[in-house]
């Protein structure tokens, strides 16, 4: 509501359309949502790499890979609508390890950012029998066991799985109570800050598994308030740790199916510590859990042998800023190596260690970030990731055969390149835009040869020509100082040299994200345009402190956030002031969240250079943030 004030205000500020443009409205964009793009929903590949299954209209669907010819109907929703409790719908679904079950959400309710809850139901294919997860309430996070035997779930903060075989519940833990003890589901600022909210996982075996529980009962309460369309606003108090403030106090367990009990797995001094990460090696008696201070600068992968209760360290890694936390962590078939990333050389890289964590192969090297790990096949000796190695602008996918260390690009176009792999890696669907064109999304082998077009969003491509876009274009500039920043710019339709246009400068400038980037900028790509019909050149500079380009850049903000962003986007605007076809009279300057605080800073700090600021949902001080971030 606050974004469309602010666009409906912007627009009026200049009431002529510039001619040969057609009319963009923030209802258009925002309401109505006719520029949105379509992608391919519920797209999943079979285990066979050779078939494929969508979500189309209710009814999960096979298709050939090869051909996209449709083989047969998996599972109707509507076949299952005398099912008790099933409300008719499919919101998502997922495989057991063997495909023989479909576990399907439904009534899906959002908590917060990634968390929510749903009815749950596993489909037999086998013997077409369905089964009710819950039936007294939602609950969180159901997961098949890798057997397809069990379910586990969290409701009401306890952890319980469901034997499907024997049709009994049994609960792991009885402790739970709402903001004091959590178990097998993160607290919110795990779930905010690392991404993550399913805290328990099944063993290879799926006789163990392993689980955190959280303590916030000394963790201090906040109350949010929901504006809804009722007279009274809604309440929602919960646990938020502030700056300074008392964390949760983590501990990791693992409850053995066979004795039903659960043991606590002992990882040390867990004071002010974090356990950002758990997975299982290949070994269904052996943990991994992440480590990590409360500084987030010392990370230790932790080996727990949950049969003798040993722990060794695996690995440990300290960095003089901070370590981001991924999911890059995959331990390797042959039981004694696996593949990590780092930012240790000063850009990201892959790394294959033995378990001793001693024992190290640096797999990709040079000034670039990789940006995604897509994974490795073992059967044919190759690994899959995604890199900014040509520029920070843009990202490709890459092959690597492990053998001879050679390098093989199989993206086949400038832009942002997205992958996701078959579980053989023979096929992989690439999501590829560039800043100009949305979204297409192919079918292709691995070698990177399309076999088929699965969605191309050609209707976008003809709003663009019936409503008269302009392009984007990319440019740089040198600070003062002597940093090169990237930047792209939109000019108004039938664009004058000879005139003063007012500029309004948009940014994030948060910690390694990027605004720049030669990839489709969704509904915001339509709002800019708006603003260039209305007559403003829209530009935006990624300062330093963003991402793909190493560690250095990225990373010299920390501890010290808002500083240099704040020179940047200032730099940013004298560069833009003196264009000859700006006004520099009439620059403003617009923000999000951290683009917010930013904004913020910049007519604060800047106000001889930006005339008007846009801050929403702005951090105004740092002591009201959550202690992760």
């Amino acid at each position: 509501m606050i974004k469309l004030f602010l666009c409906t205000f912007l627009a009026g500020a200049f009431t002529l359309t510039v001619s040969g443009q057609n009319n963009i409205t923030v209802e258009d964009i925002w309401r109505d949502g006719i520029f949105r793009t379509q992608s391919v929903p519920g797209f999943n590949f079979l285990k066979d790499g050779r078939h494929y299954t969508r979500l189309v209209n209710g009814t999960i669907k096979k298709y050939d890979v090869t051909d996209g010819e449709w083989k047969e109907d998996i599972l109707s929703a509507g076949a299952l609508s005398d099912t008790y409790d099933f409300s008719g719908e499919i919101d998502r679904f997922s495989f057991s390890e063997d495909e023989s079950k479909v576990l399907l959400e439904s009534e899906t309710e959002r908590i917060y950012r990634r968390s929510y809850r749903a009815k749950y139901h596993v489909y037999d294919l086998q013997n077409g029998q369905t089964h009710s997860i819950f039936e007294e309430g939602k609950v969180m996070n159901a997961t098949l066991s890798p057997d397809g035997t069990k379910v586990a779930y969290v409701y009401e903060n306890d952890l319980y799985y469901l034997d499907l075989i024997a049709g009994v519940t049994l609960p792991i833990t009885m402790d739970g109570r709402k903001n004091e003890i959590i178990n097998g589901i993160t607290d919110w600022v795990y779930e905010e800050e690392f991404g993550f909210v399913k805290a328990f996982w099944w063993s290879p075996d799926s006789r163990k598994i392993a689980f955190l529980r959280f303590d916030e009962s000394q963790v201090k309460e906040f109350t949010m308030t929901y504006y809804e369309d009722d007279v009274y606003p809604r309440y929602e108090t919960f646990k938020y740790p502030k700056v300074g403030e008392s964390n949760a106090r983590v501990r990791p367990f693992v409850y053995y199916l066979d004795t039903e009990l659960s043991t606590p797995i002992d990882l040390g001094i867990m004071d002010d510590m974090y356990v950002p990460r758990v997975k299982w090696t290949k070994d269904p008696d052996i943990v991994c859990l992440f480590k990590m201070n409360r500084h987030q600068n010392d990370l230790k992968l932790m080996l727990v042998d949950v049969k003798e209760m040993e722990t060794t360290v695996m690995l440990h890694e300290t960095n003089k800023y901070y370590i981001d936390i991924t999911d890059d962590l995959t331990f390797l078939d042959d039981g004694k190596h696996f593949i990590w990333t780092s930012e240790q050389s000063g850009y990201n890289h892959i790394y294959r260690y033995d378990l001793s964590g001693k024992s190290r192969k640096a797999l990709t090297s040079g000034r670039y970030d990789v940006t995604a790990f897509y994974g490795v096949d073992e059967t044919n000796d190759r690994l899959y990731f995604q890199a900014a190695a040509k520029t920070p602008l843009e990202r490709e996918i890459y092959e690597l055969n492990l053998g001879s260390g050679s390098l093989v690009e199989i993206s086949t176009q400038p832009g942002m390149n997205n992958a996701s792999f078959s579980n053989t890696y023979d096929y992989f669907t690439l999501n590829h835009s560039t800043i100009n064109s949305a979204p297409t999304y192919r079918l292709c082998d691995r070698s990177g040869a399309e076999i088929r077009i699965l969605e191309d969003n050609q209707e976008i491509t003809s709003q663009q020509e019936t409503y008269g876009t302009v392009p984007v274009q990319f440019f740089n500039l040198t600070t003062e100082y002597g940093d090169q920043l990237n930047g792209w710019m939109m000019k108004p339709a039938q664009f004058d040299e000879s005139r003063q246009y007012p500029v309004f400068m948009v940014q994030y400038s948060g910690p390694g994200s990027q605004q720049v980037l030669n990839g489709w900028r969704g509904t915001n790509y339509w709002w800019y345009q708006m603003l260039t019909s209305r007559g403003y050149i829209v530009a935006c500079v990624d300062g330093r402190g963003t991402g793909a380009r190493g560690e250095e850049f990225k990373k010299m903000t920390y501890m010290n956030l808002g500083h240099y962003e704040t020179i940047d986007q200032i730099e940013a605007g004298k560069y833009l002031a003196g264009l000859p076809y700006t006004d520099p009279a009439r620059i403003g300057i617009f923000g999000w969240s951290y683009g917010g605080y930013m904004s913020s800073l910049c007519i604060l700090k800047g106000n001889n250079i930006f005339r008007s600021a846009i801050a929403v949902a702005p951090v105004t001080n740092w002591k009201w943030y959550d202690t992760i971030y």
